[in-house]
């Protein structure tokens, strides 16, 4: 059943970035299963909801006693762990798991020693068996799992999900994602990114998979839902856990102080290429495949590239960092003239040591006169001041939505049709990057 709401997605996409900007504390890491080297997952089916109010069968994996999920758990492992998951079946068809860029992967019935249900790419779980999985988590980096039984049918049903692996030595008060200086960050950040064609679900939903023998449906794939993490926009951007989404725990609400170092783990868990755009600044990406680009180890990647989109490309895993410090704006992002007095003490590269501001556009005014607000409708994102961290007189029934008085950026695909809901305008990979002024707390 759909419910299409199209007149009110701009004000639901403005209140969700509100809520989290009236909720701060906000989080600022990977949600995921931390701690763990053996996983005891069931593949069922369930179901999740769309941004625009449809309702669609999955098929994902449930950890232990926790419900099914879409994508299926992210594991947050360390280097060197030993990792086993156990994979009971529980769909009314084969399925299995592979773990590209793993070490030492084996695959065996569970109590039998041998796998009797081989697939092309690994030993299946029938239905109603059990399959163990082993491998060693070898390499640090961003990698991806899925299903390694009909991938073209299976990885759109859901059955996909992220791997973290941390590298020896981690340290989470001065983290980096390899190992080197050069991959250092203070906040991390997951895009996994999938598609779905509800058509597909539909069929398997009433015929069950038998009924998709009567379909090409290879050669008429045209998928109409795009995923951040499980979520289409709006609900990217509400709270991780939300109860109204109980199969989709994970959201994609990136958040940062200027100055901040975010990392950006970007991975393509469909089948379709995805050009993810981060307004703002340019992003430096250093690793592709869990493997620094480098052309030899050392703490550098000297084969990193800055860019604007990022064309991720079906399997692909890839890192980032991100900045912003409102560097060469021309103006103070923190206000000129009475009320606004502050210093800038200049870092060695010009940034003031506490704040970030970029020192050389210190004191400078804002280049355009502020009309008289009596004279202008303000958006519900505008906090009535132009400057980072204020807010100041708007007309009654504007504003109200960004009480931290935060800068906002839209984070999505540059494919169009990736940015709907079922051609619902706004959706799909669609998400807002909040930075918020220094000393507000980001978890």
């Amino acid at each position: 059943m759909k419910r299409h709401c199209t007149g009110l997605r701009a004000a639901v996409v403005l209140a969700a970035v509100a809520s989290t900007l009236g909720a701060l504390p906000a989080r600022a890491s990977i949600d995921g299963l931390v701690g763990q080297t053996v996983f005891d997952f069931t593949a069922n089916a369930d179901y999740i909801n769309t941004g625009e109010g449809n309702v669609i069968l999955f098929w994902g994996l449930a950890n232990a006693a926790s419900r099914t999920q879409y994508p299926a758990p992210t594991l947050i492992l360390n280097q060197g762990d030993v990792v086993t998951v156990n994979l009971t079946n529980a769909l009314g068809v084969s399925t299995s798991l592979v773990f590209p860029g793993q070490s030492g992967v084996t695959a065996v019935d569970t109590g039998l020693g041998a796998c009797t249900n081989q697939g092309i790419l690994t030993c299946e779980a029938a239905p109603g068996g059990q399959v163990t999985y082993s491998f060693t988590a070898s390499q640090p980096g961003t990698f991806m799992y899925h299903s390694g039984t009909s991938p073209e049918l299976q990885i759109d049903m859901g059955l996909v999900g992220a791997i973290i692996v941390r590298p020896s030595g981690f340290d989470p008060m001065a983290p980096t994602a390899y190992g080197t200086p050069d991959s250092a960050f203070d906040r991390e950040y997951l895009f996994l990114m999938t598609e779905m064609d509800p058509r597909i679900h539909d069929i398997v939903l009433l015929q069950g998979v038998a009924g998709l023998l009567a379909v090409d449906y290879l050669s008429v794939y045209r998928p109409n839902y795009w995923f951040f993490n499980g979520r289409n926009a709006p609900d990217t951007m509400f709270e991780v856990g939300a109860p109204y989404l109980p199969t989709q725990p994970y959201n994609c609400m990136p958040l940062m102080h200027p100055g901040d170092k975010v990392l950006v783990r970007g991975i393509g868990g469909g089948r379709d290429l995805h050009p993810l755009h981060l307004h703002g600044n340019h992003f430096r990406v250093f690793a592709r495949d869990g493997r620094l680009l480098q052309t030899a180890a050392g703490p550098v990647a000297d084969l990193s590239a800055m860019e604007f989109t990022h064309n991720t490309y079906p399997g692909e895993t890839w890192d980032a960092t991100y900045e912003w410090t409102g560097e060469k704006l021309g103006w103070d992002i923190y206000g000129t003239g009475p009320g606004f007095a502050h210093s800038c003490t200049a870092d060695a590269n010009g940034f003031d040591v506490v704040t970030h501001e970029y020192c050389a556009d210190h004191g400078k005014p804002f280049p355009v006169l502020m009309p008289d607000v009596s004279a202008v409708t303000g958006g519900r994102m505008w906090s009535g001041s132009p400057f980072l961290g204020r807010t100041d007189e708007q007309v009654p029934g504007s504003g109200g939505m960004n009480p931290q008085g935060a800068y906002t950026f839209m984070w999505h695909s540059h494919q169009e049709r990736d940015i709907v809901n079922d051609d619902t305008f706004p959706g799909g990979m669609m998400t807002m990057l909040v930075i918020v002024p220094p000393g507000t707390p980001i978890m």
